[in-house]
C-alpha cells in the first residue's frame, strides 16, 4: 500500500523539513499551509524534483470546514491516509499572562489544540480498521514548553502543548485497538522562525547556553524523530513522547 501523509503546517521549519525527509523515504507527501504558499510549493517543488509525489493545499487547521477540505483534496488526489502530522502551531508575541485577552487565547488555542484535534478526527474516520480503514499512524508535535510552562514569555502556547500531551496519551488509547498508533515529540529550542514571530528572532542565541548541548537544534532532527515514530520500527509504540531538546 502507498503510503501518504498529511503534514499540517508544512511549508518552513519542522514541517517542511518533515515533508522532504517523508517524501524521500517514500511517503506522498500532502503539505498543508495556512498564508505561506510561496514557501509549500517551494517544498513541493522541491519533492518533485526529486523524483517525489507531493501537493500542497491551503487551510487553517482551526477552521472545520478548512480541515475536511484537507483530508477530502489528499485522499482524493494521493489515496488513502496512512500518516498524520500534526505539526501546525502558532504563538503571539512574548508576554506575562496579565497581558492576554480572549482574541489572543482563542487563536493560540485555536490552532495548536483545537487544529489537532479536528485533524486527528478526520484522520481516525479514514484510517480506523473499525470504519473500514488499513490502520495509520500519528504524531502531534508537542513543545517542552509543556514542561518548562514559558514564563514571562508564552504561557498560553505551553499551556495549549500541555492539552496537546495529554490528548496524546488519551487518544493513543482510545485508537490502538483500531489500527492506528499516536505519538509525540517534544521539540525544544529549535532553529525555525516560529522565534520571530514572537518578537525575538535571536532568542536561540540568548537561550543556548541553557541547553546541555549549549545549541539550538535543526528542523531535520525533529523530522528524524518524527520519521521514526511513523515507522514500522516503531510499531509497539503508542502514546509515548521523544524530547528533542539537547537535554533541556
Amino acid at each position: 500500500m502507498n503510503q501518504v501523509m498529511i503534514i499540517t503546517g508544512g511549508s518552513r521549519g519542522i514541517g517542511a523539513a518533515t515533508a522532504r525527509l517523508a517524501a524521500s523515504r517514500g511517503y506522498a507527501v500532502c503539505v498543508n499551509y495556512r498564508v505561506h504558499s510561496r514557501a509549500a510549493d517551494a517544498v513541493v517543488e522541491d519533492i518533485v524534483s526529486a523524483g517525489g509525489i507531493a501537493m500542497a493545499v491551503a487551510g487553517d487547521v482551526s477552521v472545520e470546514a478548512d480541515v475536511m477540505h484537507l483530508f477530502d483534496t489528499a485522499e482524493r488526489q494521493l489515496g488513502p491516509i496512512t500518516a498524520l502530522v500534526n505539526n501546525a502551531g502558532i504563538l503571539e508575541r512574548q508576554g506575562r499572562v496579565e497581558s492576554f485577552d480572549a482574541e489572543r487565547l482563542a487563536r493560540v488555542l485555536g490552532v495548536n489544540v483545537t487544529g489537532s484535534f479536528l485533524c486527528a478526527r478526520e484522520a481516525v474516520r479514514r484510517m480506523s480498521t473499525q470504519r473500514g480503514g488499513a490502520g495509520g499512524a500519528i504524531v502531534n508535535v508537542s513543545s517542552m514548553a509543556a514542561r518548562l510552562g514559558a514564563p514571562n514569555e508564552y504561557v498560553d502556547y505551553a499551556a495549549a502543548k500541555g492539552a496537546i500531551d495529554a490528548f496524546t496519551v488519551g487518544f493513543a488509547k482510545e485508537v490502538a485497538g483500531e489500527g492506528i498508533r499516536v505519538n509525540a515529540v517534544r521539540p525544544g529550542i529549535i532553529d525555525t522562525d516560529i522565534h520571530a514571530s514572537g518578537g525575538e528572532p535571536g532568542r536561540i542565541e540568548r537561550l543556548k547556553d541553557s541547553v546541555p548541548m549549549k545549541r539550538g537544534g535543526q528542523p531535520e532532527e525533529v523530522a528524524k524523530a518524527i520519521l521514526w515514530l511513523l515507522s514500522d520500527d516503531a510499531s509497539y509504540s503508542t502514546g509515548t513522547f521523544i524530547d528533542i531538546s539537547g537535554g533541556r
